[in-house]
């Protein structure tokens, strides 16, 4: 029971974490210091598909599939859970650029908003004194 729950709970971070990845820039445009955490998951994200680098959340959900008796993730989350469910197969790489763009879209505007609110915050700074 408790290898199940920590499957299952490995299981809804994945998808936590690949919304995250893919609209967490947006949350820069409300909350700008989130701007940077986003670039560290963003840039470990990008290390899981270019470099291979291995997924912690992969590990204990295969850990949990391995023990309960059910197949295992050979190819990753994305490739078990989304590949051709959300898209078709040969539709990976549009998919991932569409994702890349839309955390270039999430960035530039994260960056728009800081250029348009910096001579606020100066001019809140200059009233303060």
């Amino acid at each position: 029971m408790f290898s199940l729950l920590v499957g299952h709970t490995a299981m809804a971070l994945h998808f936590v974490f690949l919304g995250f990845v893919v609209f967490g820039g947006f949350l820069a445009w409300r909350w700008p210091r989130v701007f940077w955490v986003h670039l560290c998951v963003a840039a470990y994200a990008l290390g899981i598909v270019i470099v291979d680098w291995p997924c912690l959340l992969t590990e204990v959900e295969n850990w949990s599939r391995s023990v309960t008796g059910r197949a295992v993730m050979e190819n990753g989350f994305i490739d078990f859970y989304l590949t051709g469910t959300l898209y078709p197969p040969e539709h990976l790489l549009t998919s991932r650029v569409v994702m890349a763009g839309v955390v270039a879209l999430s960035w530039a505007g994260a960056g728009w908003l800081r250029v348009r609110r910096r001579p606020r915050e100066r001019a809140a700074v200059v009233g303060a004194s």
